[in-house]
């Protein structure tokens, strides 16, 4: 599935000028013409990315940005606001809020594009980080437990216990973008091939790959391809 992002804008002009852009961009879109709605939506479908006008009718961006920061699973959000407000007191206030790019209107889309690619690349690179490192703690739990299990001599592991263990390894976490790029390395696509398939640059594809060769514990593409299919880690 493509990555989500929302759009909170009360004019229907520019939220379906940006709406179509991104979609003819590769990614899915969700919109809302005010604060209350964008909050009920990020709630329900987790987006990836938002977008949001600062002045709109009941809740605004300032506050709409301000209450999503408070919830732990949507502090890392990338946030853009859109907004007429250019002075450096407004900017000042939308950094302090939570935002994380002020663009003022009027925009490029192209601007915008290249913004939004820089904050999901950011995104996922974070997020990486942070189950390579869950997934360390884990695999220190599972060493810990094949050791205890070690200096038992006289007892003999199951067939059942060995299946779960096998499983256990082989459960790694992929977020979604690398899922894709796996499925498309493994139909023999080039770096230029895929990254023409998903909208992203060649060195973006490439990132992806290494994070993939190090969560795989693989040093090259065909080891890789070899353990995706292997491990069923694609369909």
């Amino acid at each position: 599935m493509p990555l989500l992002i929302l759009i909170a804008e009360d004019d229907p002009g520019i939220r379906l000028a940006v709406n179509d852009y991104l979609e003819l961009s590769g990614y899915g879109v969700i919109t809302a013409e005010n604060g209350d709605r964008a909050l009920l939506l990020i709630e329900q479908y987790h987006p990836h990315l938002l977008i949001s006008d600062i002045k709109m009718p009941g809740k605004d961006g300032y506050e709409l940005v301000k209450q999503i920061r408070r919830q732990p699973e949507f502090r890392l959000l990338p946030v853009i606001f859109l907004t007429e407000f250019g002075t450096t007191k407004e900017r000042i206030r939308g950094y302090e809020a939570g935002c994380d790019i002020y663009l003022p209107k009027p925009f490029e889309m192209e601007e915008l594009g290249a913004v939004i690619r820089n904050l999901l690349e950011r995104s996922h690179t974070i997020q990486s980080e942070l189950r390579f490192t869950h997934g360390n703690a884990q695999n220190h739990q599972l060493d810990l437990s094949l050791a205890q299990r070690g200096t038992e001599a006289d007892r003999t592991m199951s067939q059942e216990e060995i299946i779960a263990i096998a499983d256990l390894l082989s459960q790694i976490e992929l977020t979604e973008r690398e899922r894709q790029v796996l499925h498309l390395l493994t139909q023999g696509l080039s770096n230029g091939e895929i990254g023409d398939r998903l909208h992203l640059s060649p060195r973006t594809i490439e990132k992806y790959v290494t994070s993939l060769l190090r969560k795989t514990d693989t040093s090259k593409r065909a080891e890789l391809i070899r353990f995706a299919l292997e491990h069923h880690l694609v369909q």
